[in-house]
């Protein structure tokens, strides 16, 4: 468990410092309370002394009964909890997804391509091996360029809900590695349905805007009043 510790200084800014990293034998609330008190009294800090508390959107973390969030609460009512900005965001944005037919049976897609590409070495290789024929062709067609990090191996990740701009990138690489995966058979048809691909350009430049907004919520203070 990663602890960060923020509070104002002397002259009135905020800092943030990271306190180390703490080992759990599981990740159940009370454990993680232990840890933390434990981590605290080394720099005779105590949760007392506490007057907020942020965490993702674990149950273990931010369970209105059981809780982290609820245990540190009950000794001490003036750390109160703020969720994580950015993860707010990517969740409001999942939830409003969801609802919309479309967007869900495209990402279950997604998932499912997830699953093909990544489930097998054999896919894997050979997705690799027509990216690596799809770039050398580019190259000689002089519709790419090299240079020290560019034409890197992409791959499909499964995107997860509470990091949304997991969901931009997957996105992002499906359309590089587009053509070679929709030689893949048993998931040719699908893909190829114009609705698929509408979709997959609408979210693309939806998420775009989103993913630019999730970064800035995840900068440094400092950063933002510089801007």
């Amino acid at each position: 468990m990663g602890v960060v510790v923020r509070y104002v200084d002397k002259n009135g800014c905020v800092m943030e410092r990271f306190l180390g990293v703490v080992h759990v034998r599981d990740t159940v609330a009370t454990s993680l309370e232990k840890a933390l008190d434990s981590l605290l009294s080394m720099y005779d800090l105590s949760v007392s002394s506490l007057r907020g508390q942020g965490y993702d959107g674990a149950s273990n973390m931010r369970g209105e009964f059981n809780g982290l969030k609820s245990l540190i609460l009950r000794r001490n009512p003036s750390a109160y909890y703020v969720h994580c900005f950015a993860h707010q965001l990517q969740l409001t944005i999942v939830a409003v997804a969801k609802k919309h037919t479309s967007i869900r049976s495209f990402y279950n897609v997604i998932n499912r391509l997830c699953n093909v590409v990544g489930g097998s070495c054999k896919r894997r290789d050979i997705l690799r091996e027509k990216q690596r024929e799809n770039i050398l062709e580019k190259i000689a067609s002089d519709e790419i360029t090299t240079g020290t990090g560019l034409n890197q191996e992409m791959s499909l990740k499964r995107p997860g809900d509470t990091r949304w701009s997991s969901h931009y990138g997957t996105l992002i690489n499906l359309i590089h590695l587009f053509s070679s995966i929709a030689e893949a058979d048993d998931v040719s048809e699908i893909i190829n349905r114009f609705e698929f691909i509408f979709v997959l350009h609408l979210m693309k430049q939806i998420l775009g805007i989103t993913h630019e907004l999730s970064q800035v919520l995840q900068k440094r203070i400092k950063t933002l009043l510089t801007q």
